[in-house]
Formats: structure tokens, sequence, C-alpha cells
């Protein structure tokens, strides 16, 4: 596949395995990244983890119904566009007034869901920080670099998943299933020590331009940046 700009990083939830794949890579060459989720409790285990623009939501999920979720998030969240085959006008106006950003009747083209994406990110009141700083840290989410003092550290681009899902919660302690949601594609196998290794990198890569150990173990739960526990 050619090299492209990666743009955008979306959540998409559908419960049909197949066109969610198809949507996932339909949307990645059109230069939007994204996470797959085919249940509601999987979904906010990945919005727990934090670092998405946007969110692609079907609404007829096993464990629930998508709007009554959508109801349930935060009002600081990023925006969500509902793709489903609710077509009525009935249930496109109580989808968009229940909290939806914009809604799309299934089948929908590729570019127009790509577009839309596109346009709810960028309204005003949504968009998650782009800079992410946590004492002499900085990380800018757009172009995935971490600055230390200004100066800048190469990541590779698990260890650049992982410090932002752990700068959004900075000094608290984010479980190892959030953090292998945010390191980890959706169709990517997970080995038993994979997120150690690259909590091994990342650590050593602080360690080397902070001077001191700024990634932290809580043996069976997770990780944690900070210089001591808060």
């Amino acid at each position: 596949m050619s090299s492209r700009q990666i743009t955008m990083r979306v959540l998409v939830v559908e419960d049909n395995k197949k066109l969610a794949m198809l949507l996932s890579e339909r949307l990645m060459v059109r230069g939007i990244d994204s996470d797959v989720c085919h249940a509601l409790d999987d979904a906010g285990a990945c919005l727990h983890a934090g670092g998405y623009d946007a969110i692609l939501l079907d609404l007829g999920l096993p464990d629930g119904d998508g709007l009554t979720w959508l109801s349930t998030l935060p009002r600081e969240r990023a925006p969500v566009l509902v793709l489903t085959a609710r077509g009525s006008l009935e249930d496109r106006v109580r989808g968009l007034d229940n909290g939806a950003d914009d809604y799309l009747v299934k089948p929908a083209d590729a570019e127009e869901i790509a577009a839309r994406l596109r346009a709810i990110s960028r309204r005003p009141g949504h968009r998650l920080d782009p800079v992410l700083t946590l004492g002499a840290l900085t990380f800018h989410t757009a172009d995935r670099q971490l600055f230390v003092d200004g100066e800048p550290v190469s990541l590779g681009a698990k260890e650049a998943n992982m410090i932002e899902a752990l700068l959004r919660r900075p000094g608290r302690v984010v479980a190892r299933e959030q953090l292998e949601a945010a390191v980890y594609g959706s169709m990517e196998a997970v080995t038993p020590n994979a997120l150690e290794a690259v909590a091994s990198r990342l650590r050593k890569r602080l360690a080397n331009a902070c001077g001191e150990d700024m990634l932290h173990t809580v043996r069976g739960v997770g990780y944690y940046l900070g210089t001591g526990r808060t």
C-alpha cells in the first residue's frame, strides 16, 4: 500500500465484523486510522483510553442500543456520526435529538463517511486536546511527536500510542486492557508480553531524555506516568 498521511483517528463501533473491517480499510486509504469495537462495553474501554477525533456508531449492538449508550457519554467527548440501517425520518430525528452530531443511513459510500467524519471533527468544542503535557513532556497528537524540554524524542508508532493514552490520564493508573486497546489495532493479535515490550522501550526513551524514570508499573494492573504516585 502506498504511503499516506493519517489525519484523523476514529473509533468504529459496529457488530458486523466483515463490514467493520471493510470500513476500517476504506477509511485508512482516505487518511483516517481506526480502531474497531463490536460491542458497547469494548467501545467504552477504548474511549476511556482516549485519543479519538470522532466515533462512527452503529445503533443495534449485541449488548445494548447505541443511542442509549451515547446518552451515557461525558459531555466532553469526541463527536459521533451514527451509521445505521434505521433510515426513517423519525429515526434520524431521534438520533440527532439524542446526541448524535450527524446521522447517515446504510449503505453509505466510504467517501461520504470520511467527509462527514472530517466535518464533525472540525466543529468547535469537540476535538480532543491536540497537545498533551506533563512536566517536561509535551506530546503533539496530530504528528505523534514527543518533546522533552522542547527537544524531540524519537518514538515508534506503538510507543506513541502508549504515551498518548497515559498522558490523557496523567498520574493515574491506566489498566493494561485499556492500554492494549490504545496501542494495538483491533485486528492486530496481541501476544501475552507484547505490551510489556512496548512499555520497556518507552521507559528507556523517557529515562534517557528526562534523566529519571517516569513510566511506572503497577503489577497486575497497568501503568502510569509521573515522578511518583499521585
